[in-house]
Parts: C-alpha cells; structure tokens; sequence
C-alpha cells in the first residue's frame, strides 16, 4: 500500500526547519524536501531521495546555497554496496567553512563502501531507513550500521558508524559509535521520527 506523508519539523536547539514530501511503498522510499539552517552559516539545502527494495538508498541528490555560493552533490549507490558521487560548486563557502575541497568527499567514497544508507546531517528524515528494514519498532537486537553521512551545507561525505537500539514499539534508541552521542527517538507508526532529542520535533 502505497502511504503519501508531508512532515515538517521544527529545531529544538538551535533555528532549523524542514519539511519533506515522503512517499512509502512496499519497502520503498522516495522524499524530497527542504531544509533551512544558519549553523555554522545560513544555508537552504534541498534534497531528493529514493531507495531500492528494503529501504536501501539508491541515488540521493542535493543543492545547498548560501549568499554568493552553492554546492551540488549526488550520490548513487551500486548493487554490489559501492558509491558514485558528482559534484559541483559556485562561490567560496564563508566563515569556518573557507577552504574546504570537493576532492575528500570523492576520497571518502572508498570509505563507505558497504553501506546501505545515506544520512544527512541535521535531518530526522535518514533514521527512517535502517528503522523500517529491520523492523526495529517491533523490538529486537541492537543494530549497528556504517553510514554514508553528509555534512551540511558543505556536503562533504564521510563514514559514520552508528547502532540503534529498539525500546519500545514508539522509540529506538540513536548512538553514535565514533563519539558519545545518544539519542531517543520517538517515531509515529510508519517509523518516522516525530521527536528527536536536541535536534527537532515534528510540526
């Protein structure tokens, strides 16, 4: 049964907004949706994803833009777990993010090799994928993952091991597993997140 979702989240900590267009279907995905920041510099990111059968990130597309600069990035993952990236840029990103070079995130492709998922920073919307395929609002084991995480607004790719735990039928818990970050988050009955601690709540 194909489910048509528009969320919009709201920052907790810091002034962030987003809303996404989701559609699920049979183990699918597919959203694209728009983000709003001013950490570490105001940024408009705007995003399309889809994914294969059971959750697996297929492609995702991205264009962040600030005053006088822009950066594209699109990432597409193969079947045998190897990622593809094309990327772009107009203007020099400011402040602390002066300097930074496309030419890492090409580098760090070779570092996620394997993943299933991609996970944009700041977004509630990337838990979603691993929640769904492994059925974590059931209950279950702990889960522990590698993921092809993007920073924003730089879209630079890194590798990002992380596990979720399941605790409830409502709420799986986040950590990450190369710093000592946790979190619970709180989902609605399609495994997307409604709350997630310091960071966003749904609208």
């Amino acid at each position: 049964m194909t489910r048509r979702r528009l969320l919009v989240w709201r920052g907790l900590e810091e002034w962030l907004a987003e809303t996404a267009d989701v559609q699920l279907d049979d183990g699918r995905l597919t959203a694209s949706g728009t983000q709003l920041g001013e950490e570490p510099i105001p940024y408009r990111l705007d995003y399309e994803l889809t994914t294969g059968d059971r959750w697996v990130t297929e492609r995702v597309t991205l264009t962040a833009r600030g005053d006088g600069w822009d950066r594209r990035l699109t990432l597409a993952r193969s079947s045998d777990g190897g990622w593809s990236g094309a990327i772009g840029d107009r203007g020099e990103l400011p402040g602390p993010l002066a300097g930074l070079d496309h030419e890492r995130t090409m580098v760090a492709l070779a570092d996620v090799h394997g993943a299933l998922d991609c996970d944009i920073a700041f977004s509630p919307l990337t838990n979603a994928m691993p929640i769904l395929r492994d059925g974590l609002l059931v209950g279950g084991e702990p889960r522990e993952y590698l993921m092809a995480w993007i920073s924003v607004p730089d879209l630079a790719v890194t590798p990002s091991p992380q596990r979720y735990e399941p605790i409830d039928d409502r709420h799986v818990r986040f950590a990450s597993l190369d710093s000592d970050f946790t979190a619970d988050l709180e989902l609605d009955a399609d495994g997307l997140v409604l709350r997630y601690p310091r960071l966003a709540e749904r609208v």
